[in-house]
């Protein structure tokens, strides 16, 4: 099932494309409004998932590097083992591939990976893992992610989907 790496491959090029412009186009930390409760805000990440070890001091970089270096070797060979008739699990396998290899370049060339989109709602109370940001408007933030996570968790999803759906016996030949 490697004839889906063409997915992971497009989820690479669009990653890095959007966090070129991202990177060139706004301002580290300046929300530009996108549409209602979505804001463009670049934003660098130097942790994994929720800025997880962000502040670290430098070393968790080469760690979240070779995970995903080691994770994505692991799906290659998932992938080459799977059956051709497994099509929701090769795309999501390739779906998360391709979001660690973006993330993954981001790391090696600038230390951090770049997020951009922010995600945000108004309320005096926030839902648990959203941030409260200006205390006056009561916003509630999503941490900040990017094309790469964005193709992690659909691809997660579509796993998820994936195994809890009823298997069919395949056909036999006769």
């Amino acid at each position: 099932m490697l004839k889906w790496l063409w997915l992971s491959a497009v989820v690479v090029v669009l990653d890095q494309i959007t966090k070129g412009l991202a990177n060139t186009l706004l301002e580290p930390y300046h929300p530009l409004p996108l549409v209602p409760m979505v804001n463009l805000t670049l934003m660098y990440n130097e942790g994994a998932a929720f800025s997880f070890l962000g502040d670290a001091g430098g070393w968790q970089r080469w760690l979240f590097t070779a995970l995903a270096i080691g994770i994505s070797v692991f799906i290659v060979v998932w992938l080459k083992r799977l059956e051709a008739h497994r099509r929701w699990e090769a795309a999501g396998l390739s779906l998360v591939l391709g979001g660690a290899v973006g993330n993954v370049i981001d790391r090696l060339l600038h230390g951090h990976v770049i997020d951009f989109l922010d995600v945000y709602y108004r309320a005096e109370s926030c839902l648990p893992l959203f941030v409260k940001v200006n205390r006056l408007g009561g916003e509630c933030h999503w941490p900040a992610f990017n094309v790469a996570d964005s193709a992690i968790t659909v691809g997660v999803v579509l796993l998820l989907f994936d195994s809890l759906r009823p298997r069919r016996a395949p056909h036999a030949e006769t």
